[in-house]
């Protein structure tokens, strides 16, 4: 049988193509929120980090009630950094909102989430989203995504979706894009016309699948999740079906329905719902629920494996300890072992005693979880990120991205160089209109790395990219991308006069402002030239009797450039770390004394040789 009264539906998108502003107005307009009560926008982006960047990082849900129908949606993230929260979402949910900008098209992170959603067979409703941006070409975006569809296997009847035109920031929506409706009432027609209802057997054992983990100080880890049979009941005994195929019995001591952004405590939950289950303090992803008497366990969640990884040490340097709260290794272990809980993504390896392999599925992805730890008052050093590469039949393998660029015409020839000299291949090339070209190139990973900084200077800020996961392909030996010059380095401990980065900021691009603290082994700037450089900022100008004529002229310096955390990541060398604490990020050399370098380098060499 069918739960008619229930809809369980997921919203994908590319990053920032609307979606959390489109539940935003879904919610207003079902009606759950008071007159009186204030609401923020971009409610479903709760922690600080998602508001600060606008981007979805943790897939969320909420419930909306629309002509006696109750309406689970899933905000899921947009970024292939964060696709294993995609994956697990779409398991709960029968449907999804392709939401695609009117604009800017299909994007790499478009065909990233709609191939996964497409592989669970799930109906789809395409929303031409922002249709009243300027020069917005809803036409051709459709029947873009219609070529995806087909270049993606879609079957006949996932084709024939309708199509929404929306302005998502007006709250409106029409079936036709050359009108707009006073609100969105004809995109939940077609959620309940076109999204099948969920199946259901509440009479059969239950059967329930936590794909969300949360955690709470009261009520400790929350397992969320669809009930796929049966039912579900507050105190019922049930078994708790790990992955390791073990069984153990516990008792449901609390459970919660949802009614818009608010978790509801029920007594029963059926074949269907979507329910929060907590106190399973060992409940992990994937992980099935089920009726004490007939244990069957659903099957385990398909997670894509990580592609890149770094490596988390202590901080060993001369400010060691200054401006940090957690600076040991048992609290970095810890804190690293305490995400693997929530995050399914990531992988977590003791190198050593002071050091841990972490494995993640791209650089924002461990990018957010660094700046999450320096926020909660950890202080340590990572490494440059590094590709995992594969053996697959045989062969050595490394992950390559689809990168999709969007540059003014006369940056096109110097985009296609570069990317060139980073072993990208060119798949498609077409002329926006505008004086725009949008460029596609399926490139490996590592090409990628460090490219950012390049491409912006390249395309003098007028560039878009875009990238997300595409396949593994055979190793390409030898360098790819990375950094070409060399760096400034630190001679001494002390803090940067006025004099001493004068005195040096004709030799590159100073990364330090004057009294900024620095230390031996510090890199405090870009070399002009492709070798290394110790330098001495520190240096004080000596008093003398002499008096000049322009002494009270004002010294002028070059604006310092500010590393941002991954700028600052993308920029590390082999021989490099990144130091991280809650109040600084700083580049340094992996051995601080000039001697030891130079011996790490003889050693290389001489490896290399033998």
């Amino acid at each position: 049988m069918r739960r008619e009264d229930i809809r369980n539906i997921a919203i994908i998108a590319h990053v920032d193509h609307g979606k959390t502003t489109l539940v935003d107005k879904l919610l207003q307009q079902s009606g759950i929120f008071r007159s009186h009560e204030h609401v923020e926008d971009r409610v479903m982006d709760s922690s600080d980090l998602e508001r600060e960047r606008g981007i979805t990082i943790l897939a969320k849900n909420t419930a909306v009630t629309y002509k006696d129908h109750t309406i689970n949606i899933l905000d899921t993230p947009g970024h292939a950094d964060f696709g294993g929260e995609v994956e697990r979402i779409l398991n709960m949910v029968d449907g999804v909102l392709l939401v695609v900008d009117a604009f800017e098209g299909c994007m790499p992170q478009t065909r990233f989430v709609l191939k996964k959603a497409l592989e669970q067979n799930l109906t789809p409703i395409l929303v031409i989203n922002k249709i009243d941006r300027e020069n917005a070409r809803p036409e051709q975006v459709v029947n873009d995504v219609y070529d995806l569809f087909i270049d993606l296997d879609a079957t006949e009847e996932q084709i024939e979706f309708p199509v929404i035109y929306a302005s998502a920031m007006n709250g409106t929506a029409s079936v036709e894009s050359s009108r707009q409706d006073e609100n969105m009432e004809c995109l939940y027609d077609a959620i309940i016309a076109h999204i099948p209802a969920p199946e259901a057997d509440p009479a059969g054992p239950l059967q329930m699948q936590a794909a969300i983990l949360d955690y709470n100080d009261y009520l400790g880890r929350i397992g969320i999740g669809r009930v796929h049979r049966g039912i579900i009941k507050r105190g019922q005994m049930v078994a708790h079906m790990k992955r390791d195929g073990s069984i153990k019995q516990v008792r449901i001591a609390k459970l919660f329905g949802f009614a818009g952004l608010k978790r509801v405590e029920i007594e029963q939950a059926k074949a269907g719902d979507l329910v929060a289950v907590p106190g399973l303090d060992e409940i992990n992803v994937g992980e099935t629920i089920a009726d004490l008497d007939h244990p069957e366990a659903l099957p385990l969640l398909k997670i894509d494996e990580p592609t890149l990884k770094m490596t988390f040490s202590v901080n060993n340097g001369p400010f060691a300890g200054k401006e940090g709260k957690h600076v040991t290794s048992r609290k970095l272990r810890d804190r690293l072992f305490q995400e693997l809980e929530t995050d399914v993504s990531l992988r977590v390896d003791e190198s050593s005693a002071d050091s841990f392999v972490v494995s993640g599925r791209g650089e924002l992805h461990l990018s957010i979880l660094i700046e999450t730890m320096r926020r909660e008052g950890y202080e340590f050093l990572v490494s440059k990120p590094e590709v995992i590469v594969r053996e697959i039949d045989g062969k050595k393998m490394e992950p390559s991205e689809r990168v999709l660029i969007d540059v003014p015409e006369e940056h096109t020839g110097a985009i296609m160089e570069s990317l060139g000299a980073r072993k990208a291949e060119m798949v498609n090339m077409v002329n926006n209109g505008f004086g725009s070209v949008r460029l596609e190139f399926i490139i490996p990973s590592r090409g990628l790395i460090g490219y950012q900084t390049e491409f912006m200077s390249l395309t003098k800020g007028y560039g878009i990219l875009n990238h997300s996961f595409d396949s593994y392909l055979p190793l390409i030996q030898g360098d790819v991308g990375g950094r070409r010059s060399g760096v400034l380095v630190s001679h001494e401990t002390g803090s940067a006069t006025t004099y001493g980065l004068m005195s040096v900021e004709d030799r590159g691009i100073m990364f330090v402002h004057p009294s900024a603290a620095v230390y031996e082994g510090m890199i405090v700037g870009e070399h002009n030239r492709d070798n290394d450089l110790v330098v001495n900022v520190c240096k004080e100008k000596h008093a003398t009797n002499v008096r000049s004529a322009n002494k009270d002229e004002t010294v002028k310096l070059k604006t310092p450039r500010d590393l941002s955390l991954e700028e600052a990541l993308q920029y590390l060398n082999d021989d490099e770390y990144c130091e991280v604490t809650p109040k600084s990020i700083r580049l340094r050399k992996r051995y601080l004394k000039k001697n030891e370098r130079e011996r790490a380098q003889k050693d290389a060499k001489h490896s290399v040789h033998s």
